[in-house]
Parts: C-alpha cells; structure tokens; sequence
C-alpha cells in the first residue's frame, strides 16, 4: 500500500515533484545525516593546520602560516551532500524534520557527555582529564556548532527547493551548488564567528584563513563528489514510487 504524501506535489505552476517520506529509504538518509553530525561535532572540536610547513602567504594585513581548520573538515561536507539528497527528492518540509531531529540529538549527546563528566570516577578510572578534554561541553562551541548548522541546512535546504521549483528536473547541477554556497558560505560564517576564539583563535589572519579555508573546502568536496550525488539522486528518483507518481503529476500540469 502506498503511504500517503506528506510532501505536496507542487505548488499550482510548480514544476517540482517530491517523494512521500512514508518509505523505507528516508529513515535511512535521516540516520546517515544524523549520524555525520554527531561525528563531526565531536572531531570538529579539535583545532587543525594542514601545509603549515611550506604554505605561506602574506596577502595584504593577513599572513598565513598553513590552512586553519578543524577536525570535521574530512567529513562535514557529507552532511550537505547528504541534505541535498533529501531536499531533492523529499523536499523541504521532510529536510525541516530531519534538520529537527539532528538538532535534538546534537542536544542530547551534549547533555549525556556534560552528565557523563560529573558522575563520579572509579578509583581505577585515570582517563578523567582526557574525557572531559574530548567530550568537554564548551558553550562557545555548542552553540556555534548548533547555529550554523541549523542556519546553514535551512538555507540550503530552502534554495535547492526554490530553484527546482522553477526549472523542474533540469539543471540538477545547479542547484546544488548553488544551494550548497548559500548554505556552507552562512554555515561557515556563523559557526566561525562564534568558534574561533573557544578552538584558540587570535588573530584576524588566522580567523580569515579559518573561515575562508572551510568555506572553500566544503563548496569544491561538494563539486567533486557531484557525479556520486547525481547518481544516488537518480537511483532514489528510480527506487521511489511516490515520486514518480508526483511526478508524472507535476509534467501533466
């Protein structure tokens, strides 16, 4: 039995179709999103330099000794692939949701690792120090993290879906990198705003080196991997028949 839609099939004029959430692939996707942002928010606590020993530059009042990043930058990109999926083919009233529920995760892992510290160590437990170094809850940090994610998904999410709601399937390529600049350019800038001086950030140089490094680094992995986006999107386009319900809805309007 078919689920019923809770996506709409287009707006009056809309050229855009969207899947039911109703089947077995979206939790799927939801768990795999949730999961690279758990992960990322724990790695990402970790200030990183990649080149620092033959990168350097000095551009107007800004020197740059190495790229400036954290630990999340190998796999933070994956949560925007991961949105653009989703919004493509569920639209954004399901990537809302799961937006909400990495939110509430993210919310959770950060109470248990804060509860998880004060509870009394064994005598024979010596790891204390490194636990609360790496599962340490820093507020700056939380609510960096928790801002841009939120800011950054959202606005992804909701201009991949504007713009195929006026070019329909066509220019597929487009859209996601459009939508990813928009949403890794405000991620970037909210989260580095916040973080910079918690991961140890001084100077106007490195906060810039910071910024710019992420947001570049997460746009080109999103340019790379397209050929692997394009294909998964195309399978779940294929693999979900609520979507080619809607459709062969959306050409017959």
């Amino acid at each position: 039995m078919t689920a019923t839609p809770t996506e709409p099939h287009g707006a009056p004029g809309s050229r855009a179709a969207f899947a039911s959430i109703g089947s077995r692939f979206f939790p799927l996707l939801v768990a795999l999103f949730v999961g690279v942002m758990l992960i990322s928010n724990v790695t990402g606590t970790k200030g990183v330099v990649l080149f620092d020993d033959w990168l350097n530059l000095d551009i107007g009042p800004v020197h740059l000794e190495g790229l400036v990043t954290d630990g999340a930058f190998y796999l933070f990109p994956l949560a925007y692939v991961l949105g653009d999926v989703i919004s493509e083919v569920y639209g954004f009233k399901a990537m809302r949701r799961t937006i909400l529920a990495g939110f509430a995760v993210l919310i959770l892992a950060s109470l248990c690792f804060w509860l998880t510290i004060h509870l009394p160590a064994a005598e024979f437990y010596d790891g204390q120090q490194a636990f609360e170094t790496v599962a340490g809850v820093v507020p700056q940090f939380l609510l960096a993290g928790l801002a841009g994610y939120v800011v950054g998904e959202l606005l992804n999410s909701f201009v991949l879906v504007r713009m195929k709601e006026r070019a329909g399937e066509r220019h597929l390529w487009a859209r996601l990198v459009g939508s990813t600049v928009v949403g890794e350019l405000a991620d970037t800038i909210v989260f580095c705003a916040i973080a910079a001086t918690a991961l140890g950030i001084s100077s106007w140089g490195d906060f810039v080196n910071y910024t710019v490094v992420g947001f570049v680094w997460k746009t080109l992995v999103e340019i790379v991997i397209m050929p692997v986006t394009y294909l998964v999107v195309a399978w779940l386009k294929r693999a979900e028949p609520t979507y080619q319900e809607a459709l062969a809805s959306a050409t017959a309007e």
